[in-house]
């Protein structure tokens, strides 16, 4: 078995990690607000979002939102805007109660009832790498039927948790070169 990439890019490849390119596409599947938080639509629609319910309420708290609820309704009227450094703290308050809302659904999507997601695997860039150094990395295709760690990861924003899961779980599923997906350009996948 391939071990890790301790080195990526030392001879020009270009990609990511594709545990990060699974959590940017679940992000996409979660949907949510459009609006950049910096202006007062987004602002607005994210507040209420945060603010609808006990629950809603609460979640925003364990999220790193801590203001007082005078605060907040002067945020609600528009008598007051938002720090920077509020405004940063909302949008991730927002994204973390979106993944918790969303997440069940989500998983119960890509989990099919056992039959699984079909996941597009595009390899790494290797065009800056030194044609002696190059290798032959087809695009792969294959079907993940085992999301729930990968969902809960992403859910509790643990990136480390996320790697581990889709790095040990889901890639040793592409036979014994798996370690050459480790980074690659883009990972595809609908629920």
């Amino acid at each position: 078995m391939p071990e890790r990439n301790q080195e990526f890019g030392k001879y020009g490849a270009r990609g990511a990690r594709g545990s990060e390119l699974v959590g940017r596409k679940l992000d996409e599947l979660a949907g949510g607000i459009a609006t950049p938080v910096t202006v007062k639509r987004g602002l607005m629609a994210r507040l209420h979002y945060l603010t609808r319910s006990d629950h809603a309420r609460g979640a925003a708290r364990d999220a790193g939102l801590t203001v007082t609820p005078r605060t907040l309704k002067a945020w609600l009227d528009g008598k007051r805007s938002p720090s920077a450094k509020n405004l940063e703290k909302i949008d991730t308050a927002y994204r973390t109660v979106r993944r918790q809302n969303v997440a069940r659904h989500l998983l119960n999507r890509l989990n099919r009832q056992g039959r699984g997601t079909r996941v597009e695997i595009h390899p790494l860039n290797q065009s800056g790498v030194d044609r002696p150094q190059q290798r032959v990395v087809p695009f792969r295709d294959m079907n993940v039927r085992r999301w729930d760690a990968i969902v809960a990861a992403w859910t509790a924003g643990d990136a480390q948790g996320l790697d581990t899961a889709w790095t040990d779980h889901v890639l040793p599923d592409l036979g014994s070169q798996w370690g050459a997906y480790e980074y690659c350009t883009s990972v595809g996948f609908a629920a």
